[in-house]
C-alpha cells in the first residue's frame, strides 16, 4: 500500500550531488572555484529553481561550498576521505547531523540543504508513494528501455537480448521482468475478484 502524503517527497525538492558537481566542473579539487550558475529541472515542469555556487577545495582535507538561491545563501562544510586505491573523495558535512554525505537534500517546505538522514521520518522517496502495481509497471518500463525501445509498452514478453549484452545480465533482467508481470497478473486477478464479489447479485 502506498504511503499517505504526510511525508514530503524527497525528489520534489532540490538536491546537490557533490560528485556530479565535481565531474561537471562546478567544484574543482585543490583550488577555489569561482561562482557558477546552476539550475534544477523536473520533467513536464522545466526549470523549477536556479542558484549560484562557489567552493573552496584548496586544502587537502577540508573545504566549503556556498550556494545562493534567491536572497538566501548557505555554506556547507566539505571533508575529504581517502580512497582504497589512492587519492581522496570529497563529501558534504551535514549541517544537522554532522554525517558525511555525497548528496545534500532540500525537501519541499525547507530552506536548508542537509543529508537524507537529517530529514528522517519527514520525507520519503517517490517510489514509497506508489502502490505495488505502479511499481511493477515502472519496473517493466525500465527493463524494456534497457533491452529494447521497440518493445510494445504492455507486452507480456521480455524483449530479445540486445547484441553485446552478457547472457547472465539478460537472464537477470528477464527474471525481474517476469516477476513484475506476475505481480501485475495477480493485481488484475484481485481486481476481477473484487468486481465479481461486488456485482454478484447482478447475475442472480
Amino acid at each position: 500500500m502506498p504511503r499517505l502524503r504526510k511525508r514530503a517527497c524527497l525528489q520534489d525538492g532540490l538536491f546537490l550531488d557533490l560528485q556530479w558537481l565535481v565531474r561537471n566542473g562546478f567544484v574543482r579539487s585543490a583550488t577555489f572555484s569561482a561562482g557558477r550558475a546552476i539550475t534544477w529541472t523536473r520533467p513536464n515542469f522545466g526549470v523549477v529553481a536556479s542558484g549560484f555556487i562557489c567552493a573552496d577545495l584548496s586544502d587537502d582535507a577540508k573545504g566549503w561550498l556556498t550556494i545562493w538561491i534567491g536572497n538566501s545563501s548557505q555554506e556547507i562544510k566539505l571533508a575529504a576521505q581517502p580512497r582504497n586505491f589512492g587519492g581522496h573523495q570529497w563529501y558534504f558535512v551535514c549541517p544537522i547531523t554532522g554525517r558525511l554525505a555525497s548528496v545534500a537534500w532540500m525537501p519541499p517546505g525547507t530552506t536548508l540543504f542537509a543529508s537524507r538522514h537529517a530529514w528522517a521520518s519527514k520525507v520519503a522517496y517517490r517510489s514509497q508513494f506508489v502502490n505495488r502495481i505502479d511499481r511493477a509497471h515502472a519496473g517493466k518500463a525500465k527493463i524494456r528501455v534497457r533491452l529494447s525501445s521497440n518493445c510494445a509498452p504492455e507486452s507480456h514478453i521480455p524483449p530479445p537480448r540486445p547484441k553485446g549484452m552478457r547472457l547472465r545480465t539478460y537472464s537477470r533482467l528477464v527474471a525481474r521482468f517476469v516477476e513484475y508481470q506476475a505481480k501485475l497478473d495477480r493485481g488484475l486477478a484481485d481486481l476481477a475478484s473484487k468486481w465479481l464479489l461486488k456485482h454478484a447479485t447482478d447475475f442472480e
